[in-house]
C-alpha cells in the first residue's frame, strides 16, 4: 500500500487529494499537513475531506506528518515551497509537486533538493492536459513556424497567478518546437496602441471568473485556415487523480527531478 502525504490538507486540492487517494485501492493517507495557527489543525483529515474519521490528524509538523510518507503530494502555494523541500528532504520521501506560479528562485531549488529525493515537478498534473500539450507541440511541428499562436487560458475568480502554468506549459512547448525561449515570444495580453503583430509571437490571455475549474485553448491561425486545440476541467480532482498516478509511478524511482512527459513516456 502505497503511502501518502499531503500538503496543504485544508485547501480544495488538499481535501480533493485525500478523497482520490482514499477511493483508491493501492494507497492511503498518512500524514496530512496544513500552515501553523490554521483552524483546521488538530482535525481529521478526512472528515474535512467529507469522507468520515480516517484516523490522520492535520498538523503544522511537517516532518513529523512525513515520517511513515513514500510520497508527499504538494498542490500549495510558492511561499511553501521551500518548507515543504527542506521537510520531504529530511523525511525522505519522494514529492510530487503541482504548486504554480513559481519563481526562478524555487525552480532552483527543485533541482537542489531532487539530488537527494525524487521529484515529479509539473504546472498541471492532469493526465489530459498534459496530452493536450503534446498535441500543441505536434501541431507546432507540422503547422511549421508562420502560423501564428493565441492560448486563452479562464479559471476561478479567487486563482492568484496568471497566467496560469498550464499556459506558460502550452506555450512553452510551442516555443521549443521553434527553437526558441517563451520569454522571447510571449505577449502576455494587450492594450492600447500594440501596433502589428509581431512575428512568431506566441499570445496569451487570461480570463479569471466565478468558479471556472479551468479552460484552456491553443488556435494556430493562418491566412486560410485556423487549427484549434482545446481541454475544459470539469472538476479539480482531475487534477488529484494525476497526482497520484504520477505519485505510485514515482515511488521507488532513483533521485532526480522528472515530470509528466517521463512519466507518459513523451520523447
Amino acid at each position: 500500500m502505497l503511502k501518502i502525504g499531503v500538503f496543504g490538507a485544508n485547501g480544495r486540492m488538499g481535501r480533493a487529494v485525500a478523497r482520490v487517494v482514499t477511493a483508491s485501492a493501492d494507497a492511503e493517507v498518512v500524514g496530512a499537513v496544513t500552515e501553523a495557527g490554521n483552524e483546521t489543525v488538530g482535525q481529521d483529515v478526512g472528515e474535512l475531506a467529507g469522507l468520515g474519521s480516517l484516523g490522520v490528524i492535520i498538523t503544522a509538523d511537517a516532518e513529523e506528518a512525513l515520517a511513515d510518507v513514500d510520497v508527499a503530494i504538494d498542490f500549495t502555494l510558492p511561499a511553501a515551497v521551500s518548507g515543504n523541500l527542506a521537510a520531504c528532504k529530511a523525511s525522505g520521501c519522494a514529492l510530487v509537486m503541482g504548486t504554480t506560479g513559481l519563481a526562478p528562485e524555487h525552480v532552483a531549488l527543485l533541482d537542489e533538493i531532487s539530488n537527494s529525493i525524487p521529484i515529479l515537478y509539473g504546472r498541471n498534473l492532469s493526465i489530459g492536459v498534459n496530452v493536450f500539450t503534446e498535441l500543441a507541440r505536434q501541431a507546432a511541428h507540422y503547422l511549421g513556424d508562420n502560423w501564428d499562436v493565441e492560448i486563452t487560458e479562464a479559471h476561478h475568480r479567487f486563482k492568484l497567478d496568471a497566467p496560469s502554468g498550464t499556459a506558460l506549459q502550452l506555450g512553452e512547448a510551442v516555443a521549443d518546437v521553434r527553437g526558441s525561449n517563451l520569454d522571447d515570444l510571449a505577449v502576455i495580453g494587450r492594450s492600447g496602441h500594440t501596433g502589428e503583430r509581431p512575428a512568431g509571437a506566441i499570445g496569451i490571455n487570461s480570463i479569471r471568473a466565478g468558479n471556472i475549474v479551468g479552460d484552456h485553448k491553443v488556435a494556430f491561425v493562418s491566412e486560410t485556415e485556423t487549427v484549434e486545440l482545446m481541454h475544459h476541467a470539469v472538476d479539480r480532482e482531475l487534477f488529484a487523480s494525476g497526482a497520484l498516478r504520477a505519485a505510485q509511478w514515482l515511488a521507488g524511482k532513483s533521485a532526480g527531478l522528472y515530470s509528466m512527459r517521463d512519466l507518459l513516456g513523451f520523447k
